[in-house]
């Protein structure tokens, strides 16, 4: 594996054609209920300047609102883009990092080709890619390819844990995707752990709950 670096901000491609590159991105890493995303997204130079006009950043920054309305236009302009994930139980038998790899290198083996450049947010690399890349720390503020992909795996994630809410009822999917809320916390001690709860998020959750335990 030849890993090039961190790329600066000012040019997170290192001087390629943008068209070469694939930004990848993960969402759902902190969550303690269901699968970890990611989204592989392959922008061409005319593509950055329509989805930029079109406010396009990092996922986080932007409603869900915001989020919708800029999935077709990154569909629509974006040379190719690709998903992939790990299930709860890959998260619980390998650890985070290497379940959030699996699914980046998932979405990557649905591309048709090998970039010149493949761009990883944040400041661990893809262990699993042999090819060049790069790690980008906050990549999708200073990245669009990183951003689309952001925005793309966020989108694909949330709408799989609301359909998902359907069939677990009163735990609060719907409102916060899976996350250690209040909320959950309580629906969890209540309701027990389900089958796609990560277990080895949880342990002292419901380690909480036994009788006895202080």
């Amino acid at each position: 594996m030849q890993v090039r670096g961190s790329a600066a901000p000012q040019d997170p491609y290192r001087g390629l054609d943008p068209g070469v590159c694939i930004g990848v991105d993960e969402v759902g890493r902190g969550s303690v209920f269901g699968p970890v995303f990611a989204a592989a997204v392959q922008l061409p130079a005319a593509a950055h300047t329509r989805l930029a006009a079109a406010g396009l950043t990092d996922s986080k920054q932007l409603s869900a609102k915001r989020r919708q309305a800029l999935v077709p236009k990154i569909e629509q302009w974006a040379s190719g883009w690709s998903l992939g994930q790990a299930s709860a139980a890959e998260i619980d038998r390998f650890g985070i990092r290497r379940a959030t790899e699996l699914a980046m290198l998932r979405a990557l083996q649905r591309r048709p080709w090998r970039p010149e450049l493949l761009i990883v947010d944040g400041n661990l690399p893809l262990r699993l890619w042999a090819g060049p890349q790069c790690t980008l720390v906050a990549g999708d503020r200073h990245c669009l390819a990183i951003a689309a992909a952001s925005v793309i795996a966020k989108q694909a994630r949330d709408g799989l844990i609301t359909r998902l809410a359907a069939l677990y009822p009163g735990f609060g999917l719907e409102r916060h995707a899976g996350y250690g809320t209040a909320q959950h916390r309580q629906a969890l001690l209540q309701l027990g752990l389900t089958p796609l709860h990560r277990r080895s998020f949880l342990k002292s959750w419901t380690a909480a709950s036994r009788p006895g335990t202080p």
